[in-house]
């Protein structure tokens, strides 16, 4: 297996032992593939960061290993077409419950048919950095929304009244018709409204059983699209977390509507919405180490998310489809944000999932 190895000119088995015990004293995770893309080595960091046995891994793909790398496999094609190192500042990886955020170079090797690829893991400080300026921007459209709502509702409220002063002094009692499309509109912006300021109390937390929350979602979703079956692949040893089960619920609802919509409107020939949950250890969530936590997957296998939209997909009013309100993930991730924790994802066409980051236990985690 380790023969992918060994350099040019078959040197004894005493020098690639030595090659082998330099690359596994490398921080930097480090994974040869051969030609048909499987793995051939693997060193302990790339041990650490997959949290697979070298042996897990031997003789496995990518694909095999992470639900979704879509953008990986396109740098090892590049490099490999090129013949020469292709990297990427910034991949997400999606796999066993988790996201990896990594940076990436494929380098092929000398023979012609194996490929060296380097991962390493991004800075943890750098990641939080970014979670912090994502969260000032979210804030700063919430307080411009608030803003631009309370300017709304008020002459909203003017035209309804209006209207029902109106269809009291018409003399024919057929126009009434029209004044009640400009009542029942004017109901419509004004929902759209507080829709838009999000929810308005704090989480009342208890424990919950996070698969008890998911069956409820997946029965309304399967009643909303009966068409589009909802798999589940639970496990069962997941301990119970603390959370509102209230707005949990319609947290992931919004997340598996949007999911169920996009397959709706799409061609997919066998759709499919899929509940994944899994332990995560040794995560960090709002700038806080957590040794546990709950990690909840939406998948659809949809067309994924457009170009357009990847960079403002958590932005109000932002919507990848005609007639979409654009505040079911905004929405979503103020309410998971307000339990303390996170949504990530990744998407590429055949495979978009939403993963729902939670602190197993409320108040608990070090201070990163």
């Amino acid at each position: 297996m380790r023969a992918a190895l060994t350099p040019i000119g078959a040197p004894s088995r005493h020098i690639v032992a030595l090659y082998e015990q330099a690359l596994d004293a490398l921080a930097t995770a480090v994974v040869v593939q051969d030609d048909a893309r499987r793995i051939v080595y693997a060193n302990t960091a790339a041990e650490h960061l997959f949290a697979l046995s070298r042996r897990a891994l031997l003789g496995r793909r990518l694909a095999d290993v992470f639900e979704a790398c879509a953008a990986l496999e396109a740098i090892v094609a590049r490099a490999a077409e090129t013949t020469a190192s292709c990297g990427e500042q910034e991949l997400a990886l999606a796999g066993a419950g988790r996201v990896l955020h990594v940076a990436c170079t494929a380098s092929p090797l000398d023979d012609g048919v194996h490929m060296l690829l380097e991962l390493r893991p991004l800075d943890r400080q750098l990641r939080a950095l970014r979670e912090e300026r994502v969260r000032e921007q979210q804030q700063a459209h919430r307080e411009l929304m608030r803003s631009l709502a309370h300017e709304i509702k008020n002459p909203l409220g003017g035209i309804r009244g209006a209207a029902q002063l109106l269809e009291g002094e018409l003399a024919r009692p057929a126009l009434a018709e029209y004044t009640q499309v400009i009542i029942a509109e004017a109901d419509r912006l004004r929902a759209l409204v507080d829709r838009l300021l999000g929810p308005h109390r704090a989480p009342a937390y208890r424990r919950v059983n996070v698969h008890e929350v998911l069956v409820r979602v997946k029965g309304l979703v399967q009643a909303e699209f009966p068409r589009i079956p909802v798999a589940c692949d639970f496990d069962a040893s997941l301990p119970e977390l603390d959370a509102d089960p209230e707005q949990l619920l319609q947290a992931l609802l919004n997340i598996a509507r949007n999911a169920a919509q996009a397959l709706a409107s799409s061609t997919t020939p066998a759709p499919q919405v899929r509940f994944v949950t899994r332990v995560a250890r040794s995560i960090t969530l709002a700038r806080r180490r957590h040794r546990l936590a709950i990690a909840i997957g939406v998948e659809d296998n949809g067309p994924g998310v457009a170009d357009a939209i990847r960079d403002r997909i958590f932005y109000p009013l932002v919507s990848g489809r005609d007639g979409g309100s654009g505040l079911g993930l905004t929405i979503a991730q103020t309410l998971i944000a307000e339990h303390g924790g996170t949504i990530e994802w990744t998407s590429a066409p055949g495979r978009t999932v939403f993963t729902v980051f939670l602190p197993q236990t409320r108040g608990e985690g070090e201070r990163s």
